[in-house]
Formats: structure tokens, sequence, C-alpha cells
């Protein structure tokens, strides 16, 4: 099973998620049945937060004077941890305007763990490959059961 640890650093999430807790925890028990969450004893965390930290972590880190939507941190020198992510609120709840926040988080969330676990969109193929596959992830955890 993934485990993940929850860090909320901006109180306006949980007027839409109640418990990110539990509710990460729910989509990561469904999403164990498949590639590339299958049979896995990892752990990530996640840090809920704002467009003020997002764009300090990313001055920090890509050198880019800017707030933006999901960061992730791989971490390489354990097989366990798989490392971090920061989501931000702001660009969450803008996005979802339009559509739904829980899914907006959700894809925000899954495109920051398949950067954990190797997937990048540098090249054009690579970003097809890994849009695709979110995709996918994507319409798994929404559909109706």
């Amino acid at each position: 099973m993934i485990k993940v640890n929850v860090v909320l650093d901006h109180t306006p999430w949980k007027k839409k998620i109640k418990s990110p807790e539990i509710y990460l925890k729910k989509k990561l028990n469904k999403l164990s049945k498949v590639y590339p969450f299958k049979n896995k004893s990892k752990e990530f965390s996640i840090l809920l937060t704002n467009n003020k930290m997002m764009k300090d972590l990313n001055k920090k880190f890509r050198k880019k004077n800017n707030p933006t939507d999901v960061l992730s941190f791989p971490f390489k020198k354990n097989k366990r941890y798989l490392g971090d992510i920061a989501v931000s609120y702001e660009i969450v709840n803008k996005r979802s305007k339009r559509k739904n926040f829980k899914l907006e988080f959700d894809k925000m969330w899954i495109h920051g763990y398949l950067h954990l676990v190797g997937y990048d969109h540098k090249k054009i193929k690579d970003y097809k490959k890994m849009y695709n596959f979110e995709k996918l992830i994507l319409n798994y955890l929404h559909k109706k059961n």
C-alpha cells in the first residue's frame, strides 16, 4: 500500500476537501490495484499550499519567479520514500470553476506522483505518454462503481 503524508499549509483547502488525508487514502486504496500503484510499499508527502509558497519553491528550485500548479521533488536515495509533491490551492480552485475541484486536485497530485516514479514530459513523445497515462488513471479514479 502506498502511504501519503499530508501537510496542510493553507486552510482554505479544508473548505473544498474536509479531510485531505482520508480523501487521498481512499484514492490510493482504489489505485492500489493498478500500475504504477500496484503492490507498492511506498510513501510520499504532499504539501497543500498557496500561490505564494509555490512561487517561493518554484523560484528556489527551478529559478522561475512565478507560482505553478504542482511541483514534484523525487527522492532517489531511498527505495521506499518516493519524494514530495506541492500543490497550489488557488490554481486548482481557479481551474475548478469550469470543472470539479476534486477532479482538478486529482489531476495535480497524480501528475506529481508520476514525476516521483520517473515520468517526465521534456520531449513530445514523453509528454503524450504521460498525459495519456494521467487520463487513464483519472478515468479509473472517477468512474462510477
